[in-house]
């Protein structure tokens, strides 16, 4: 009877949180500004990416990824899980582009809010083509400084050559507006 209560209450907190990040992502597209006009990013968010920035997080097998590792990139943060439909859907787009932008510069992460099980049997389903990281409980706590208020999934922030926040999406982005964010950060 436990697993089972176990079992609907994950469920429904996994519902939960989808429907969130999807409700936020509807009320942020109808108050952000165009893409072509990226928003200025506050100080808040400026000195959540630095500590995101200086962090190590597990890969699915446990070794240890500093993210300072890629400073100087332009960087792909996406933050996702296995339970979340829009996360899952999101996936080969941005493997797609990880691909076409990786001899420009640009560096694609997949930070999950997940266990390392379930995120190594992602990989094994799915290829992805950049490193797959897994979320501490404060790094999740990090996305609602970074702009994620509602703390919903999937969860985007792109960061250009200078360590400046470029764009910030709560919900899915489109693999068009995607392309067009680092065609605009890579042109010389």
């Amino acid at each position: 009877m436990k697993n089972k209560l176990t079992i609907v209450l994950a469920v429904v907190a996994a519902l939960a949180a989808a429907a969130a990040g999807v409700y936020t992502a509807r009320q942020q597209e109808r108050t952000a500004p165009s893409a072509a006009a990226p928003a200025t990013p506050s100080q808040a968010q400026h000195a959540a990416l630095n500590t995101l920035l200086g962090l190590e997080l597990a890969d699915a097998d446990g070794a240890r990824q500093p993210l300072a590792h890629w400073k100087g990139k332009i960087l792909v943060l996406n933050f996702w899980a296995t339970w979340c439909p829009p996360c899952r859907h999101e996936i080969p787009a941005f493997s797609a582009m990880s691909s076409k932008y990786q001899d420009k510069g640009v560096q694609f992460v997949g930070i999950s809010i997940d266990t390392a099980s379930n995120v190594r049997s992602f990989q094994r389903e799915r290829q992805v083509s950049y490193p797959l990281l897994i979320a501490e409980p404060s790094v999740v706590q990090l996305t609602e400084s970074l702009g994620n208020a509602a703390q919903g999934l999937p969860f985007t922030v792109i960061v250009d050559k200078t360590g400046v926040i470029s764009r910030v999406k709560v919900g899915m982005l489109s693999e068009t507006d995607l392309d067009t964010t680092l065609g605009r950060l890579t042109r010389p």
